[in-house]
C-alpha cells in the first residue's frame, strides 16, 4: 500500500497492493490492521454504494457537528472525477479544491476527513462508487454547496451535467456557515 499526501492538508490518496494475473485481480479494499496508522483516530460506521450514469454530478455534500463524516472513497466499476473542497475556516487552503480520477483500473482510494465538502462526476458510461463513512447519515446535519459555484471554479469534465434538484439549489460557497475551523 502506498499513501500520498495532496496539496490540501488532510486529504490522502491511497494505492492498495493489487495482485493481478490472467484471471483478473485481487486487493484488500480495507484492513483495520494495514490501515491502522492512517485511520487510528477514526472508526468507520457506514458503507455506501451509488450507481450513476455518465455525466452525473453528485455533490458537493458534507455533514456537520457530531455527525461530521470522514470518507474513504473508491470506484468499483467505471471512472469518476472525485472532488474535495476545503471548508475549514482559517485553513490556508480554505475554498480550494483537489480533484483526482478514481477508476476500476487505478484502484485509488481517496481519504477525506471531515472539514471537506465532497462530490464527484461520472466520466464512464456507468460508475459504481463506494465510500466508507466515519459517521452515520444524518439528514438534520447534512449540508451542501452548489456544484457549479463560479467562485470555486471546479471543472467537472462532463457536458450537460445530470444533477439532482437538491444539488442544483444548494447554497453558494460564500453562504456556508462556519461549521469547521482549521
Amino acid at each position: 500500500m502506498r499513501i500520498q499526501t495532496t496539496p490540501l492538508e488532510g486529504l490522502l490518496l491511497i494505492t492498495p497492493d493489487v495482485f493481478a494475473d490472467d484471471r483478473g485481480y485481487f486487493f484488500e479494499s480495507f484492513s483495520l490492521q494495514k490501515y491502522a496508522e492512517v485511520f487510528a483516530l477514526h472508526t468507520f460506521v457506514q458503507d455506501n454504494i451509488s450507481k450513476s450514469q455518465r455525466g452525473t454530478v453528485r455533490g458537493l455534500h458534507y455533514q456537520i457537528g457530531k455527525n461530521a463524516q470522514g470518507k474513504l472513497c473508491q470506484v468499483l466499476m467505471g471512472k469518476v472525477l472525485d472532488v474535495a473542497v476545503d471548508i475549514r475556516f482559517g485553513s490556508p487552503t480554505f475554498g480550494k479544491y483537489f480533484a483526482v480520477e478514481l477508476s476500476e483500473e487505478n484502484h485509488f482510494q481517496f481519504w477525506l476527513p471531515h472539514g471537506f465538502a465532497h462530490g464527484f462526476s461520472v466520466l464512464s458510461k456507468v460508475a459504481m462508487f463506494h465510500y466508507k463513512c466515519t459517521a452515520q447519515y444524518s439528514k438534520a446535519d447534512e449540508r451542501s454547496i452548489r456544484y457549479d459555484d463560479p467562485s470555486l471554479g471546479i471543472e467537472w469534465n462532463v457536458d450537460d451535467p445530470v444533477v439532482s434538484a437538491k444539488d442544483k439549489n444548494a447554497p453558494l460557497f460564500a453562504d456556508i456557515d462556519q461549521d469547521f475551523t482549521y
